[in-house]
């Protein structure tokens, strides 16, 4: 197997990866693109013995040393608000420049023929993954669902106001991080997932009732769920601090969720990492979206 570099290697989804990377092959095979390679984060794995290149997506030069002699390059989606279309492409087009044979990108899962635009998401992963396509590389998408790490943010302070969203009766499959991670390790150290997209959701899918039910018994409490207007929702939002671009971020969330966007169970996250992923109700079992 040749050398495996994962870039986004200090956030929430490429460290776990990395950690779980490290567990499959020899650190001598790993790398990571990073914009401190002293952070603490990344200090423990060099000690282990993989190589930290420092840079980021919108450096062109940093992305080309960091990629010579990989094999494969683990992108990991650039945040939003950060102009993606420019980082993802720098990325692809450093990758072919430089000889990676193999680029798995982190996407958004999107309903065939959908028409749902969540704000500074939908449409750079669109791009990202046309520009992929089309570059000649070998190439994986793997297509992911909301996180259940982030599931609290779209309906709030439950425990005191309950789950307070806009109306709909869509669910979400979400998903946890470290089974996503998993799913980005299997498709690194296997074969058979070459210019193939796999589309990464939960196995059970739940409505904002539905997470209001669990979160009621798991508990103990009365967490009643209630639809409201969007103008109340942003309204909420806003009151509670979040900026304007953050408040309507989250309402394209929610609106795909509450139309089904995210409600397809696929089974493909399953078959990747060889179990069945966490639910939502294990999930906050285990982690308070109260705390």
């Amino acid at each position: 197997m040749g050398k495996i570099l994962i870039t986004g290697a200090t956030g929430n989804l490429g460290s776990r990866t990395l950690e779980l990377l490290l567990k499959k092959v020899p650190s001598n095979q790993v790398a990571v693109l990073v914009r401190n390679p002293e952070s603490e984060k990344i200090k423990k794995f060099v000690q282990e013995g993989i190589e930290a290149h420092q840079g980021d997506y919108f450096d062109y030069d940093s992305l080309l040393r960091a990629f010579n002699g990989v094999e494969k390059v683990m992108l990991i989606s650039a945040q939003a608000f950060t102009d993606r279309n420019t980082q993802h492409f720098n990325v692809i087009a450093a990758a072919k420049q430089a000889g990676v044979k193999h680029v798995i990108f982190t996407s958004i899962i999107r309903r065939e023929n959908s028409n749902l635009i969540v704000p500074e998401v939908s449409m750079s992963d669109l791009f990202a993954e046309q520009t992929l396509k089309a570059s000649g590389l070998t190439y994986t998408i793997l297509q992911n669902p909301p996180y259940l790490e982030v599931m609290h943010l779209y309906f709030g302070d439950a425990l005191k106001v309950g789950v307070r969203v806009p109306a709909g009766s869509g669910k979400v499959a979400a998903a946890s991080l470290d089974d996503l991670a998993a799913a980005n390790v299997a498709v690194l150290t296997q074969n058979g997932h070459e210019n193939k997209s796999y589309t990464l959701s939960g196995s059970e899918a739940s409505s904002f009732a539905d997470i209001a039910e669990a979160l009621s018994e798991i508990s103990e409490i009365n967490i009643p769920y209630e639809a409201i207007s969007e103008k109340e929702y942003i309204d909420t939002l806003v009151a509670n601090g979040f900026p304007v671009f953050m408040t309507d971020f989250l309402l394209g969330w929610v609106r795909g969720i509450n139309t089904g966007e995210f409600s397809e169970t696929s089974g493909d996250l399953e078959r990747l990492i060889g179990r069945k992923p966490m639910t939502y109700k294990e999930f906050f079992k285990i982690k308070s979206p109260f705390a």
